[in-house]
């Protein structure tokens, strides 16, 4: 990292709260064990591993902090300095995980607890991108975030009639981490909230009030778990990245 930006914090904020309706009833998904380890705290290691990153925030439900602090203490999370409070909503949680922020002038990156197959040079590719082109002076990208380009043929309907296909060169499946100066991400959620407008990612709040967003290739091994079969997936993943 360049000198002239080593005195702006990296904090990561890690959404778990979420109810995990479709990962199945009466489980704890960010518990819940990838090849022996809880899920969580693949992406924990990661972001502990990357020198940038001085601060971590995770966010839990309140009848799960507990049980975080046990495990963030057995797998020696040391970033970790305060958890914060999930809420109704996945964007409610981040809400609550900027506002537990003191250094204002830091620099936020977000990923998703449920995402434990991110690699530590995708990070670090992350955070590098945005202090070339989202901190400096009159800078013109407030925002860089992961992505892959789709792979499907995407069509949009309504009540099950097809209504158009979209066109798939121009499509993105968005990642996270997405990383932001704080100030700007912080108004962008104070903005959406205050006018009750809710988006299934952060970049969304920012696009909505005219930020720029720069999106860089992620991976397509960086999966999302929503599901059990997501699960499964990942457990095989694990067991081919272990076998290379």
């Amino acid at each position: 990292m360049r000198d002239s930006h080593k005195k702006e914090q990296v904090i990561a904020i890690v959404p778990a709260a979420g109810l995990g309706r479709r990962f199945g009833p009466g489980t704890n998904k960010p518990f819940q064990p990838l090849d022996g380890k809880p899920l969580i705290i693949w992406s924990l290691e990661k972001l502990e591993s990357v020198e940038a990153i001085t601060e971590i925030i995770p966010v839990l439900k309140a009848e799960d902090r507990k049980t975080g602090q046990k495990i963030f203490k057995e797998h020696s999370i040391s970033k970790i300095k305060k958890i914060a409070p999930g809420g109704r909503e996945r964007q409610d949680s981040v809400y609550n995980g900027l506002k537990a922020i003191k250094d204002k002038n830091s620099i936020v990156l977000i990923h998703d607890g449920a995402r434990p197959l991110i690699d530590k040079n995708l990070i670090i590719k992350t955070i590098e991108a945005f202090f070339v082109s989202g901190s400096g002076r009159g800078k013109q990208i407030e925002g860089v975030i992961l992505g892959v380009p789709v792979k499907d043929t995407i069509k949009e309907a309504r009540e099950g009639i097809i209504r158009k296909t979209l066109l798939r060169s121009s499509l993105w499946a968005i990642q996270t981490p997405q990383i932001f100066q704080y100030k700007t991400i912080l108004d962008a959620y104070e903005k959406a909230m205050r006018e009750g407008f809710y988006a299934t990612d952060d970049a969304a709040l920012l696009e909505k009030y005219g930020a720029k967003i720069k999106v860089i290739m992620g991976s397509y091994r960086n999966i999302k778990i929503t599901t059990q079969e997501d699960l499964e997936i990942a457990e095989f993943l694990v067991r081919k990245i272990d076998q290379n």
